[in-house]
C-alpha cells in the first residue's frame, strides 16, 4: 500500500517518543501489502474499527494513541487522516468530528 503522508507519523512520534515505534511497524506492515478489503487488513490488525467503507481507526502503542486513515484498497493508498492521543480521540468522537 502507498502510504500517504508519513510526515504525519513522523511529526507525532516526535510528540509522543513511546508511539514512534509503534507507527514505524505499522508503516512497515502496511508499505509491504496489499490489502483488497477490510477483510484482508484484519487478518495483520484484529483490533482496527471500521467507519464507513474508508475510515479505518487503529490502535498504536497498547491502545494509548489512535490512527485515523481513509483505505482506498481499490488505488492501492492510505491516507493519513489523524494521529491522536487516546483523549483527543474520544473528544472528535463525541463531538462528531470523525
Amino acid at each position: 500500500m502507498r502510504i500517504i503522508s508519513r510526515k504525519a507519523l513522523r511529526e507525532f512520534g516526535e510528540r509522543h517518543a513511546d508511539a514512534k515505534v509503534p507507527l514505524d511497524a505499522w508503516y512497515r506492515i502496511l508499505k509491504g501489502r496489499k490489502y483488497r478489503s477490510p477483510h484482508e487488513l484484519r487478518a495483520d490488525f484484529p483490533t482496527a474499527s471500521f467507519l464507513g467503507a474508508r475510515r479505518t481507526v487503529f490502535n498504536i502503542g497498547g491502545n494509548k494513541y489512535r490512527l485515523v486513515v481513509d483505505m482506498r484498497y481499490d488505488l492501492g493508498r492510505v491516507y493519513v487522516r489523524d494521529v491522536l492521543t487516546h483523549e483527543e480521540y474520544d473528544r472528535k468522537s463525541i463531538d462528531g468530528a470523525l
